[in-house]
């Protein structure tokens, strides 16, 4: 295999982008492969971009059941097309997004699902812990929105870094299947279950 088409496969195993796109961002790029991850990363949150005004009134709602019956996820994914809520790649997404659920505990899609009030009471402690660090009350914004960020990183499910590439966040990862697979896609809800949890 000639050293470009190792490089072609290198970047299909690392990014799941077909042959004609990693070709391309690896002549983009000077056969780097890290520049070309990236070229490939921003190229497909434009084309997510593209799509993300179209209905997604398909898709599929997955249980996952893991740990001996002692943690539980239902999670519904949106898509386009009953064709790509069928389609394997997108099933297993689906899946990947139930056990980042079960693993990583979010209790939020996004951000913006976070009500007002939480956020508030977030903001509140955090000013309170700059008070108590003894930083002058001029900081104290920098640090409240830092920490928030924080907040929204650890319990927005979109914001947190996937379990099994924590290089990449969900909301990334998102972005790279829509433009793979060429449909808008949606996590629209989950539940969590954790045995004798309240």
């Amino acid at each position: 295999m000639s050293g470009s088409s190792q490089l072609v496969k290198e970047l299909r195993e690392k990014t799941g982008a077909g042959i004609l796109d990693c070709q391309n961002a690896l002549n983009e790029n000077g056969n780097d492969v890290e520049k070309s991850i990236d070229y490939l990363r921003q190229k497909g949150l434009a084309a997510a971009a593209k799509k993300a005004g179209r209905e997604t009134n398909q898709g599929l709602i997955h249980s996952y059941i893991h740990m001996g019956g002692k943690i539980g996820v239902l999670i519904e994914v949106n898509c386009e097309t009953d064709f790509v809520a069928r389609n394997e790649e997108f099933k297993a997404f689906v899946n990947d997004l139930a056990l980042q659920v079960a693993a990583a505990k979010p209790s939020f899609v996004k951000r913006e699902d976070v009500p007002t009030d939480v956020a508030e009471k977030e903001k509140t402690i955090y000013e309170g812990q700059a008070k108590e660090m003894g930083k002058p009350p001029a900081a104290w914004p920098k640090i409240v929105e830092g920490k928030l960020d924080k907040f929204y990183q650890e319990n927005c499910l979109l914001e947190q870094s996937f379990i099994k590439d924590p290089a990449v966040t969900i909301k990334d990862l998102l972005a790279q299947k829509i433009a793979k697979i060429g449909e808008n896609m949606n996590v629209r809800r989950f539940t969590r279950y954790q045995l004798g949890e309240a």
